[in-house]
């Protein structure tokens, strides 16, 4: 592209030169200058398509460590790539511009650029259930399937949900299948759960998944966890591995159960002001990228389930298989169908993953 701009400035300047000539014969002065000076501005301005800098700031919750920095890092490598380095992506991890709802809320006022937000947030806030469907547990079979239907026209209609509350969903970003951490025993049947003080996102799906196998659920935020696993104010917390890792997690609760319950996705937006004031070819650009990002990610987590395992062990975790694994979707199995009927994109999403099966 860079290539193109500079044949493209170089034939507007021979063109202008050209038409100055023509007006120094006919003894245009006035006209001579005009003309001169739109030949400077054609070499010292970019052709039409990048006309000017642009930067934008997405934030997220995690560390940097965390799959969602490599996710967005991901997004902001191929958004530059597509714009010859005209539009720069800053990342901003570690929740330095405020934790998943204030992101949120920020991105729907238009006081932050973009943000990469988890999924259970955004019914949390936005009463928006139809995101419900991407954490229905034990639907999903594998990190390739759950790519390839966000991939598809059926993730695109979970995205334009959130249009009419100003905020444009751009793509998906994947943290890690959830499994079981618990600071005082190894949980490798369905009897183990029974109450155990469960940290949860506080959305009525988690509460009605971790009542149906016996915990006793506590919303929390997650800037807290780590601090009520240490002070016994928890006794376990369900995490993908990722997280567990990066928040070193395994310093206060050192039992890892693979039970593989459901997906955390994250949901790449930009506030829907700041995407529109943006030129066609510039949104163009970053919609491509968010949506090439998904794919490539989900294989990237899928990649770093076991190592991420591996690291932990070496930390000092215990990590066993869950043994009870029928059982315990035979306990949330109800939950599964008393969901269907909260929005019409939830059967639509099932249907879609059962296509592909």
């Amino acid at each position: 592209m860079a290539a193109a701009n500079r044949l493209t400035r170089i034939n507007v300047y021979h063109m202008l030169i050209w038409r100055f000539n023509i007006r120094n014969e006919m003894g245009g002065e006035t006209m001579n200058i005009r003309y001169g000076a739109f030949a400077v501005i054609a070499l010292l301005c970019p052709a039409a398509g990048w006309a000017q800098d642009y930067t934008l700031k997405f934030g997220h919750a995690a560390t940097s460590t965390h799959l969602f920095q490599d996710g967005l890092v991901m997004f902001a490598e191929k958004v530059a790539d597509k714009t010859d380095g005209k539009v720069k992506v800053e990342v901003f991890g570690d929740r330095q511009l405020g934790d998943d709802k204030q992101l949120l809320e920020g991105v729907q006022l238009g006081t932050i650029d973009g943000a990469l937000v988890s999924v259970p947030t955004i019914p949390l806030t936005l009463n928006a259930p139809a995101f419900d469907a991407l954490q229905l547990p034990f639907l999903v079979p594998s990190y390739d399937k759950m790519a390839e239907v966000l991939s598809s026209d059926v993730g695109s209609q979970f995205l334009d949900t959130l249009t009419p509350l100003g905020i444009k969903g751009l793509g998906y970003v994947e943290a890690g299948q959830r499994h079981f951490l618990s600071r005082t025993k190894q949980v490798t049947t369905v009897d183990d759960f029974k109450g155990l003080k469960t940290r949860i996102v506080p959305t009525p799906l988690h509460k009605a998944i971790w009542e149906a196998v016996g915990t006793s659920p506590i919303g929390m935020a997650f800037g807290e966890v780590f601090s009520a696993l240490e002070t016994g104010t928890i006794d376990a917390v369900e995490i993908n591995l990722s997280s567990a890792y990066a928040e070193s997690y395994y310093e206060a609760a050192k039992n890892v159960t693979l039970t593989g319950h459901y997906f955390w996705p994250g949901v790449l937006m930009m506030s829907g002001a700041k995407f529109d004031s943006l030129p066609e070819d510039v949104q163009k650009a970053i919609a491509e990228a968010a949506h090439e990002v998904i794919v490539e990610q989900y294989a990237l987590a899928r990649d770093q389930e076991a190592e991420t395992a591996r690291k932990l062990e070496e930390k000092g975790a215990i990590i066993s298989q869950f043994s009870e694994l029928p059982e315990m979707q035979a306990r949330v199995q109800p939950v599964v169908d008393a969901w269907l009927t909260k929005d019409p994109l939830i059967q639509v999403f099932v249907d879609a993953v059962r296509a592909t099966n």
